[in-house]
């Protein structure tokens, strides 16, 4: 643990993310294997049942035809010690808590020196897209506190790097809306930049509600670190122009992240710039990412998370409380090297790193693309075509809509009386605003105009007479569709 720590508040940012050598790569994922299979009782049981000789995995191609670990094939077989290194839980000081899509709770056990790696990924935030490396800066964690992985990990997370002598204090309301407002006014002015840590639909929440009780955010500087949801790119510029935000690629930045490994990925100047060009070019962003959605895309280091994929879904390796050789954790996406993700945009005419002029060598770093969708369970099908909630999003982020509802709406593929099929989308008003025929037309208006700008299954597959959603307005935390205190769902 010592050796663990001293590194990392030794360790100089630029040289741990300077651009990895392939070969270095596959070292360590050879090595993590080899430490795994010495040390991990449940993992020496899993290969012996797959039949697999530990001395035969020599080279990476051995590594790749590993059997891949899930839940129900590994997890959830072994006692929880017998996951961890050396069949003990004593190795790990903190245990998270997920539930999943299935509602059955996963535990997470990890120690500090996990912590350290995440850190790292919070600190290629804080430094690269916020420069908190020499502005003060109250950092106000607003996931949910308590067993959940969210709110616990990025408090300490962040608390590493005050340790690291950033100049970063932390707070955690956790998800109080009346807590973070009343410490944000509070606490503020004494900072150079404020710091919002959350889920998107909910910072959108704290905003808005801020703005109604005349919260000056502009006056704080603030910047926001998101994790959970995909959020499309008019939904980040509606945010900054609420927040007071004055450069989008470094106003926020959205992590990849999981109870599984903490933070895999994250969003950068550099992909932030790249996802913004491919929002407004959908076909180059369906020939690049093969999908009618625009997906988080975030740069990873693969020295410490090795992503690769398994079809149209990731897999990933880590060193963790629980650590994790070849796991599917069942999120849709791709992989792009860096190289040929400049390539691609270069042959559609587009330079990114143009973009930042002089900034290009503080914030570049040359790092691999991670894009991921996250699980397609969440679509809905309607006469063939797979409709996103990312794309119906976008409808509720236009002018004027983007006033009167929260963003958050539920969609459903329903029949009506004549057996006939149409999608049906539950939109949340805003606070104070009281439904009508116009707003309900106008939002479904939008919504149409951009699946169908969107979606070219949406465009071509559904007639033109059924295109128009059939749109319900509901109030603000409506308890059917939109309860408070739970994670919102999209679909039904």
């Amino acid at each position: 643990m010592r050796e663990a720590t001293e590194r990392f508040l030794n360790s100089r940012l630029d040289e741990m993310l300077a651009r990895p050598d392939p070969r270095d790569t596959q070292r360590q994922a050879l090595a993590l294997f080899t430490s795994v299979v010495a040390t991990v009782p449940a993992y020496q049981a899993f290969l012996a049942e797959h039949g697999i000789d530990p001395a035969a995995v020599r080279t990476i191609d051995d590594f790749r035809a590993l059997p891949l670990l899930t839940k129900d094939n590994y997890l959830r077989r072994h006692p929880l010690a017998q996951l961890c290194r050396g069949g003990q839980l004593t190795g790990c000081d903190m245990i998270a808590v997920s539930s999943g899509s299935t509602g059955e709770p996963t535990f997470w056990p990890r120690s500090v020196a996990d912590e350290f790696t995440v850190a790292t990924r919070f600190e290629q935030v804080f430094h690269d897209s916020f420069e908190a490396d020499r502005r003060t800066t109250l950092a106000v964690v607003c996931f949910a506190l308590g067993s959940w992985v969210g709110g616990m990990y990025t408090a300490s997370c962040c608390r590493h790097l005050a340790a690291k002598e950033y100049p970063i204090t932390v707070i955690t309301p956790g998800s109080d809306i009346d807590e973070i407002l009343r410490v944000v006014t509070a606490l503020g002015p004494q900072f150079e930049q404020v710091v919002l840590l959350g889920y998107p639909p909910f910072l959108k929440g704290v905003i808005d509600m801020g703005l109604a009780r005349g919260v000056p955010w502009p006056d704080y500087r603030v910047k926001l670190v998101l994790a959970g949801e995909v959020f499309s790119e008019e939904w980040r510029t509606l945010m900054g122009q609420r927040a007071g935000g004055t450069d989008p690629y470094f106003d926020s930045a959205s992590l990849y992240g999981t109870a599984d490994a903490g933070v895999l990925a994250t969003e950068s100047p550099l992909s932030i710039c790249i996802r913004r060009y491919l929002a407004q070019h959908p076909e180059a962003a369906r020939k690049l990412f093969g999908q009618s959605r625009l997906p988080t895309l975030a740069q990873y280091d693969p020295r410490t998370r090795l992503f690769e994929t398994h079809g149209a879904t990731l897999l990933f390796s880590g060193d963790n409380g629980i650590p994790l050789i070849r796991y599917h954790i069942a999120d849709t996406g791709g992989l792009t090297p860096f190289d040929d993700m400049l390539t691609f945009l270069t042959d559609h005419g587009f330079d990114p790193i143009t973009e930042f002029g002089g900034r290009a060598r503080e914030c570049i770093r040359e790092l691999p693309f991670v894009h991921v969708f996250g699980r397609s369970q969440f679509a809905v099908s309607y006469y063939g075509a797979n409709i996103y909630p990312e794309n119906v999003m976008v409808g509720l982020e236009q002018p004027p809509v983007a006033a009167w509802v929260t963003g958050k709406f539920v969609m459903e593929s329903r029949e009506d009386a004549d057996r006939d099929r149409y999608l049906g989308i539950a939109v949340e008003l805003a606070p104070g605003v009281a439904g009508s025929d116009q707003i309900r037309d106008a939002v479904a208006q939008s919504i149409a105009a951009q699946l169908r700008r969107l979606n070219s299954e949406f465009a071509h597959y559904t007639p033109p007479q059924r295109q128009l959603p059939y749109v319900t307005l509901h109030r603000n935390r409506d308890p059917e569709y939109f309860p408070p205190g739970v994670k919102h769902r999209y679909t039904r």
